[in-house]
């Protein structure tokens, strides 16, 4: 399902340049399709957080298998802009449905040590679908046409949704329910402490600033880069595209094996993944000319880290947590990302509309590299963030869960002063002094 998923997400970077002909629109308005679709995937997050944690994750996966199947359907016949605006609306309604589904099925079906690499080998799975969507959905669409490729890639959810209502359990036989009815006004004072909680600020700004270059360059605006700037040939284009597909599958492991050794430095190996892409972004907008096939390589290896480096916020909402509210926090995480992701694409077309007015296809160089700039604004904004934020969580978790904290940090007593436990044993002491 998540595989599906991500290849709907996915399919219109390829098809980007052929959608501009089909549907007439200028840069800025192809990456609203993009945008839109994530817009409404990021404020369908924590509702569908809530409806998670009432209805449970066999039902919206089903749902949003409906969604994305009756959207990609539209999308394939419709030649209006309104009406494809449209369908990625209902798209971006099935897919906000998926994820956070998957991931409430991993933390029920194993042990909590196990979680970090099988989410990062299920997210590997699904970036896999980009991987389809890459060289074989620009291939069908060559031979094919538009409406026949659309046509075949939603018929796929049928089975899909026959094989989630066969197959998929909310949680094993005995173990606890993964439904909870709770009243309104229960709901609300979980996303209030959920929102509160600086574990998931943190697992949101970590989400915000890993993966939004990696989803800036597979979902729309790194095959035109390539083209258009770096001037690679189509096929060289969808090979890079490719690669950073391969990245996202062959990098989660590594990150998720990674997280689950050396907990501590979640937030650290976040940094750490942010500040590569950044470099290598630098030196490849900042060279004469065109950079070499290598550099490029290197460029989609570092942006790709970023998408197995997002689901490290996914972990660190689970650490903080409980379980009654594990979906409204992986929510509000999820959203980080989708909204840095669609700001910055939305930024990039605009950029490139003020710089260069007119068809993509009269955009320099040049101003691709001033447009791709916009993905700076990120990376600093979500690095004072998860900085701000990864020492407020780790002394609430000292407050909160003591065993936890000296479980992952190795530290058998956190400094007393930090603890607002011991700070107001400190008060009590000196008072009584």
């Amino acid at each position: 399902m998540y595989f599906l998923a991500i290849f709907h997400r996915s399919s219109l970077g390829v098809a980007g340049l052929v959608a501009e002909q089909r549907f007439h629109v200028s840069a800025a308005q192809l990456s609203t399709f993009t945008v839109l679709q994530l817009l409404v995937y990021a404020a369908m997050q924590i509702p569908v957080g809530v409806l998670l944690d009432r209805f449970g994750p066999q039902r919206l996966l089903l749902t949003g298998t409906i969604l994305m199947t009756g959207a990609q359907l539209g999308f394939a016949f419709t030649g209006a802009y309104a009406g494809a605006l449209l369908a990625r609306v209902v798209l971006g309604m099935g897919d906000a449905m998926v994820f956070i589904s998957v991931l409430r099925i991993v933390a029920a079906w194993f042990p909590p040590v196990r979680n970090p690499m099988l989410t990062a080998l299920t997210a590997g799975i699904g970036q896999s679908g980009a991987l389809l969507a890459a060289i074989p959905l620009a291939k069908a669409l060559a031979a094919y046409g538009w409406t026949t490729s659309f046509v075949a890639s939603a018929s796929v959810g049928v089975l899909l949704g026959l094989l989630v209502v066969l197959l998929v359990r909310d949680a094993p036989r005995g173990a606890p329910p993964a439904r909870s009815s709770k009243p309104l006004r229960v709901v609300g004072r979980d996303l209030r402490l959920a929102y509160h909680d600086p574990g998931t600020r943190l697992g949101f700004w970590s989400h915000f600033t890993a993966p939004l270059a990696a989803n800036v360059m597979g979902l729309l605006w790194g095959y035109p880069f390539f083209v258009h700037a770096e001037h690679c040939s189509r096929t060289e284009a969808g090979a890079l595209l490719t690669l950073l597909v391969v990245v996202f599958i062959t990098g989660g492991p590594l990150v998720g094996g990674y997280i689950a050794r050396h907990p501590w430095q979640r937030s650290t190996a976040v940094l750490s993944i942010v500040a590569a892409m950044a470099l290598t972004w630098t030196v490849v907008l900042v060279l004469p000319g065109d950079a070499p096939l290598w550099l490029l390589c290197l460029l989609v290896v570092t942006t790709g880290l970023g998408g197995p480096g997002s689901m490290i916020a996914f972990d660190l909402a689970r650490t903080f947590a409980p379980a009654s509210r594990l979906g409204q926090a992986s929510g509000m995480v999820n959203v980080g990302g989708f909204v840095a992701s669609l700001l910055t694409m939305l930024g990039i077309g605009l950029v490139l509309d003020a710089v260069t007015p007119g068809s993509s296809a009269t955009y320099s160089a040049g101003a691709y590299r001033v447009a791709m700039c916009v993905q700076y604004v990120g990376w600093v904004l979500g690095g004072i963030q998860l900085w701000r934020y990864r020492y407020r969580a780790r002394v609430h978790l000292a407050d909160t869960q003591p065993e936890a904290f000296r479980d992952m940090s190795g530290l058998e007593q956190y400094p007393a002063p930090r603890t607002r436990a011991a700070r107001a044993s400190g008060s009590g002491r000196r008072g009584r002094r």
